[in-house]
């Protein structure tokens, strides 16, 4: 079905930082299955433990203990501030289970708050939970009981503290909205609100967890401890796998039969997970990502500088946002041409997400790609 605009590369193979179309063309990948394949393209380490688990087990039914499944969840649990873990197959899916933990939780109230320019998923109710008209447009009647108010905008807090829902879910950094990180005071507000009023935490680090802002979730970097936490795109390096986490309190909320997935958490996904996550709470890996996202930063500065087109740039970690005056869509068609592969995020935003293993080498060569494209598409290097 006609679901993707698709760009004109067929991708056949990967290895770290680029991938090969069926022509052998090379290409620079930063774009990361969106943000996935946080190991870059077939890491040696989670190729070698799911080949040897492909001899023994690929599927078991969460009737049974699953071995690889309950280390992923001490990793998890042992790597955050949460108690248990919930295993499903997607980023959407952890939301959903978010949500219906949240309402299983109040009894008495069922509202969440989220927030305009969001990204929570495309199932009905991850969709009426996303704060964007183009996601839910045509799906009508949406899933009551959200609303959707402004993103850093203290008006809204106040709307939360008179109208106190069951819950708010939101984003650190908006990956889809535009890239928009969330600002530190802003968020010491809505915490203190939350905890004055009993309104549960629920964070989407479905993009922003897992190393991608250069701590292992992102709430670490604003200093405080949500209730929950939904994870998914870079927990299986390109295995599908999701997972909401939560707080004992919360987590009791369901039972036996309350929620479930056939495929959540099976032996194949969870064993990726498991070798994933030991590469990524790796204290080498994320002072990689600090280090090349502030020379990232310096270099996308630098061309700042000589092309008014860039307005600002913004993110955290390897999450980065270039907002432009116009052209973002022609900027990624003419990277093809140039054989590298970029996003869009929101209107006129670049979305750069290269590997967590991205190589200064490599840093080096991205810019100067994209100043060829800019310099295709905008004119002469001005500089």
């Amino acid at each position: 079905m006609q679901t993707y605009n698709r760009f004109p590369v067929t991708v056949i193979k990967g290895k770290g930082s680029y991938v090969w179309d069926d022509a052998d063309n090379v290409y620079l990948d930063f774009t990361s299955g969106i943000a996935t394949c946080n190991l870059g393209h077939v890491p040696d380490t989670v190729k070698e433990a799911v080949s040897n688990q492909l001899e023994q087990l690929w599927h078991c039914s969460n009737l049974y203990h699953i071995p690889s499944q309950e280390t992923l969840a001490n990793l998890l649990t042992a790597n955050s501030c949460f108690d248990q873990v919930f295993f499903c197959n997607s980023g959407a899916e952890a939301n959903e289970a978010a949500i219906k933990l949240i309402r299983s939780y109040n009894t008495t109230n069922k509202n969440i708050v989220t927030f305009e320019k969001s990204f929570h998923g495309r199932t009905m109710g991850t969709a009426s939970a996303t704060g964007q008209e183009k996601i839910q447009k045509g799906f009508e009647p949406l899933l009551s009981g959200f609303a959707h108010l402004a993103y850093n905008d203290y008006e809204s807090l106040t709307f939360l503290a008179n109208n106190p829902p069951a819950a708010v879910m939101l984003e650190l950094v908006q990956g889809e909205g535009g890239v928009i990180p969330a600002e530190q005071a802003w968020i010491n507000e809505l915490v203190r609100i939350c905890r004055e009023k009993g309104i549960l935490i629920a964070i989407d680090e479905v993009q922003t967890g897992l190393g991608r802002t250069g701590s292992l979730f992102a709430y670490e970097d604003y200093g405080f401890e949500p209730d929950i936490l939904t994870t998914a795109k870079g927990l299986g390096s390109g295995f599908p796998i999701g997972a909401m986490l939560a707080k004992s309190n919360v987590a009791k909320a369901f039972g036996p039969g309350s929620h479930a997935s056939t495929f959540g958490g099976n032996p194949l996904a969870t064993t990726a997970g498991v070798a994933t996550m030991k590469q990524l709470t790796s204290p080498s890996l994320l002072e990689n990502v600090n280090r090349q996202s502030d020379i990232l930063f310096s270099k996308l500065t630098e061309l700042k500088e000589a092309y008014p087109q860039i307005k600002t740039i913004r993110g955290k970690g390897l999450l980065v946002g270039i907002e432009l005056t116009d052209g973002a869509g022609e900027i990624v068609k003419e990277a093809i041409n140039q054989k590298l592969l970029i996003l869009t995020a929101g209107a006129n935003v670049l979305r750069i997400l290269p590997p967590l293993t991205v190589t200064t080498t490599e840093l080096d060569k991205f810019i100067d790609k994209l100043q060829q494209v800019l310099e295709a598409v905008y004119g002469s290097y001005s500089k």
